[in-house]
């Protein structure tokens, strides 16, 4: 429908949102492995 003009906006909102997503997941898993598990 409104490929040439919203065709790249919607795939970088897409690529954004996965991104937003994976931050969200990965981040508090890792702050929690860090501050559990002594790295040093």
């Amino acid at each position: 429908m409104f490929d040439g003009v919203f065709g790249g906006y919607t795939r970088w909102a897409v690529v954004f949102l996965i991104i937003f997503v994976l931050f969200f997941l990965l981040v508090p898993s890792y702050v929690t492995k860090c501050t559990t598990v002594p790295v040093y």
